[in-house]
């Protein structure tokens, strides 16, 4: 690593010596300042051109410097003579003045030790390009080495010539004398310029019609330097010492042939017998080969025959050469017209740019870079032609890397970013934005390119917004985030609220509906949305870009609409627009459609969501904790919402309605929080107390001994009874404890919601339906003999206030009879236990089947312990039939 920095040090070093060697003490350093050596050309390749600039305005320059060291083998004579034709040379270029001309920017300066001078930038001569590469820097520039010609290049450039040597012969009368490859020079957008006039011979009587050259003759003693390259040299001038314009044409054609022969002339000459040399050469003009000109192009072939002729008035001259169809080519034809276009008006520049995109495609790309592009944009100063210019400068841009575009075209755009008139400016930017935003650095995007946006849809002009908006979305995802939500979406609300525009309006809508996706969720919600709301018009175009947007966010798979938004603000805002007068029947459709989706999905949602609920709350209701008593509920607490579902007879959210079976909840593993913990405790203690209690048993009254016996008042009798039971309820006699609950107890069906349960005597007898106070608790649990806790236990109130309601053991001491009857106690399972006969009924009661789906309250998932506090009243729906002993006692009883 080290040896190769030393290396370029090094090179570096050397070369910065030779420069400050070549042009030390020339005047021309105080004006310019000089860059590398990038070329070769003139009289012997003998100056070198640097790249250069001017001090003052920076101005890119060429500077061609001749080092006197060349020539330091030869006699002071000799330099002298040397010195004198390379200045006379430069003298006579920097006097003409033609486009075909090479420019001399600064006239010829001698030092002491060189000749310099400045001219227009410079890329190589013709003899670099095609291969010859004396004097030139070491390595030879890739550039150079690497360049080729195209035939579009190759036509016009020899064209250029022919019209630099019109110029030369018609409009000076002078004969070049030394045209040949070196004294060609192809400047930095490649056109070709003539230079090199050393041996330039101008008419001897110029104001004549038939102007007169005087030729010198050859003196092969001379140096090279100071003679023409006789290789290029019509034979004329040797064997008859005579010129005149036809000569430089002859020229023209030995060139036309080293162009299409990698640089080789016609005949290669003997310097050191020259007149031998030219004697044979004439011999072969006077019968060319065929095989000699096979590399031109056939179109070609026979005005470079011509133009290589033994006789000077057979040679086309310079003004018939530009009018030959080889040079009939559109490519050709195009870049002379770059050429001559400060001779054009407006309207013919513009017809021109206007066909210009057919072309462009045809030419080289290198070609169209450097020679038609800086061309167009020096249009740019001309306010009027840049929508002619602009597309094909932006064509161009295409076609560039982003190198290219960022290094030759995005300077010359930025000042057109900020021009808004004519108004088709800004439309054609708009039309290739994803090229600009595509190219153009992200720095030069957030100062030039999105202001002229921002611009575009707050411009006054209706057409330039209508436009804008229908364009933004073709590049939106080439805009970073921030800029949309922070600078682009603002303005398109703007303009949809602020403009008296329908067209406007309805392309602002249409625009944020096609850019939603590149938005978040949230922020549609709370920016798109309601702006939706504040639009004022109601035209139904406005109305349906409305409902666009709304179905957009509803539908698209990032975005969506809460259930919330949908209920509370966008279903009211759709319905109130869905009634519209101004709208027609497909329109309400299109609305209906939209509302009605967003109602099912709605109502999905919630239903979903109350359904996970209500399975969370059952879970909570029915835990299990190891060792503990199912916890009971206090009696006073407010119903809830499964009561009222009871009361009114509400279906479940399964469509069953209450009461009907469904599957137990599996049991909540989460923790009690410390409300249920203390309502838990609470009910352990109402528990323990009930567990305390004595038994409730009936009192037998035994008739008094006597022999006589009389008849008993069965009304009194029963009455007092009555009494006896009213204030047992109210003075809260204890309870007995609650036998074990029997198998078939906890199989026993709930009644239906609302249906009153029969006991055997009483249709009615108003007590709960749902399970008549029994828990059906799963088996293994701890529990009163399936007995509900003291929630659900029997409201002793209500046998007061409906006298039907009665112990019936009561009546057994009332009715003697000679048979033994069963007690009503009896027929309830177990036959011993006394509450449970009053309460439950037992026909039909079927044992549990193992495996069966569970029967009862536990089953039911509106089940709510507070039920049991609401009576229910009505006929006997329940369908269970009365017990035939408990009629034959009603028939004993009352006839």
């Amino acid at each position: 690593m080290e040896s190769m920095l030393n290396k370029l040090k090094s090179t570096v070093t050397k070369v910065t010596a030779d420069v400050t060697s070549a042009v030390m003490g020339n005047p021309v350093t105080r004006e310019f300042e000089v860059g590398r050596h990038i070329a070769s050309g003139g009289p012997g390749m003998c100056w070198r051109i640097y790249n250069g600039t001017k001090k003052s305005t920076k101005q890119e320059v060429a500077v061609f410097v001749f080092d006197k060291k060349m020539i330091d083998k030869y006699q002071k004579f000799d330099k002298d003579q040397i010195v004198d034709s390379l200045k006379r040379g430069v003298q006579q270029l920097t006097r003409l003045r033609h486009p075909r001309l090479l420019t001399v920017q600064h006239p010829l300066e001698e030092s002491r030790d060189c000749l310099a001078f400045c001219t227009e930038p410079v890329f190589a001569s013709l003899s670099n390009v095609l291969g010859h590469w004396d004097n030139l820097p070491s390595p030879v520039p890739k550039d150079i080495k690497e360049y080729k010609l195209y035939d579009v290049e190759t036509k016009y450039g020899l064209l250029q010539i022919s019209e630099g040597l019109s110029f030369l012969h018609s409009g000076v009368k002078m004969v070049h004398g030394n045209l040949c490859l070196e004294n060609i020079i192809l400047n930095k957008s490649g056109s070709w310029k003539i230079m090199g006039f050393d041996f330039s011979i101008s008419s001897s009587n110029p104001s004549d019609t038939d102007p007169k050259y005087v030729c010198k003759e050859w003196e092969p003693n001379r140096p090279p330097l100071c003679l023409p390259n006789p290789e290029y040299l019509a034979p004329e001038y040797i064997l008859s010492v005579s010129c005149d314009t036809a000569s430089d044409m002859y020229s023209l054609g030995v060139v036309a042939h080293a162009v299409f022969n990698e640089g080789k002339p016609v005949f290669a000459v003997n310097k050191h017998d020259i007149f031998k040399s030219f004697s044979r050469q004439l011999d072969q003009l006077t019968n060319i080969s065929p095989a000699l000109l096979n590399k031109l192009p056939e179109e070609v072939r026979d005005h470079v025959k011509m133009l290589l002729s033994v006789t000077p008035n057979v040679r086309p001259d310079a003004d018939q050469m530009t009018k030959i169809p080889f040079f009939d080519d559109v490519g050709a034809m195009t870049l002379q017209y770059f050429d001559s276009l400060f001779q054009r008006d407006n309207l013919q520049k513009s017809q021109f740019y206007k066909g210009l995109p057919k072309v462009l495609p045809k030419l080289p790309k290198r070609v169209v870079v450097y020679r038609i592009l800086p061309s167009l944009t020096s249009e740019f100063v001309n306010p009027d032609m840049v929508p002619f210019v602009l597309p094909n400068v932006l064509l161009i841009a295409e076609e560039c890397t982003k190198d290219e575009y960022v290094r030759l075209i995005l300077p010359d755009l930025t000042p057109v970013f900020k021009q808004q008139e004519p108004i088709q400016i800004l439309l054609i930017f708009l039309q290739k934005m994803d090229l600009l935003l595509t190219k153009t650095p992200a720095e030069d995007i957030k100062n030039s390119v999105l202001p002229m946006v921002y611009r575009a849809l707050e411009a006054p002009s209706v057409q330039i917004q209508e436009l804008c908006l229908n364009i933004i979305p073709t590049f939106t995802n080439l805009i970073d985030y921030p800029s949309i939500k922070n600078s682009l979406i603002p303005r398109i609300k703007s303009a949809c609220l602020q403009t008296s525009s329908l067209a406007v309006r309805v392309n602002s809508l249409v625009c944020l509906g096609k850019i939603l996706e590149y938005m978040d969720k949230w922020f549609v919600i709370d920016e798109i949305l309601p702006f939706l709301q504040q639009i004022p018009s109601r035209e139904p175009a406005v109305l349906m870009g409305i409902l666009g947007i709304y179905k957009c966010t509803f539908s698209h798979k990032k975005l969506g609409i809460p259930k919330e938004n949908l209920a509370t603000k966008t279903l009211p805002h759709l319905v109130s627009l869905s009634i519209d007068g101004n709208l027609n029947l497909n329109q309400f459709n299109s609305f209906m459609v939209v509302v009605r989706e967003m109602l099912s999905r709605m109502e999905a949602e919630h239903k979903t969501k109350l359904e996970q609920l209500h399975i969370m709350q059952e879970q909570q209701r029915s835990l299990n904790i190891s060792g503990t008593e199912k916890p009971s509920e206090d009696a006073k607490k407010p119903p809830s919402s499964h009561q009222i579902d009871d009361i009114f007879g509400s279906t479940g959210v399964n469509g069953k309605e209450n009461g009907s079976s469904a599957a137990a909840p599996q049991p909540n593993r989460m923790s009690l929080t410390l409300e249920e913990k203390q309502r838990l405790a609470k009910e352990q203690e109402q528990a323990a107390k009930l567990r305390s209690q004595q038994p409730l048993a009936p009192q037998s009254i035994k008739p008094a001994a006597s022999a006589n016996s009389q008849a008993k008042d069965l009304t009194s009798s029963l009455l007092t009874n009555m009494a006896s039971l009213n204030r047992m309820s109210v003075s809260n006699t204890p309870r007995a404890p609650m036998a074990q609950a029997s198998p078939a107890m906890s199989a026993f069906p709930a009644s239906p919601m609302g249906a009153p349960v029969s006991n055997g005597f009483n249709p009615a007898i108003g007590f709960p339906s749902a399970g008549m106070g029994m828990s059906m608790r799963p088996p293994g649990s701890a529990g009163y003999g399936g007995m509900a806790s003291a929630a659900s236990t029997p409201n002793f109130g209500a046998l007061a206030q409906n006298h039907s309601q009665v112990n019936m053991s009561a009546l057994d001491n009332l009715f003697t009879s000679n048979k033994p009857k069963v007690s009503l106690n009896q027929m309830a399972p177990g036959g011993g236990t006394p509450w449970l006969g009053q309460f439950t009924p037992v026909q039909n009661v079927q044992p549990a089947l193992p495996g069966a789906p569970g029967f009862g309250m536990q089953a039911n998932p509106f089940f709510s312990p507070q039920n049991f506090s609401q009576t229910t009243t009505g006929a006997n729906q329940s369908g269970l039939k009365h017990s035939t002993s408990a009629n034959s006692d009603l028939k004993d009883l009352f006839g």
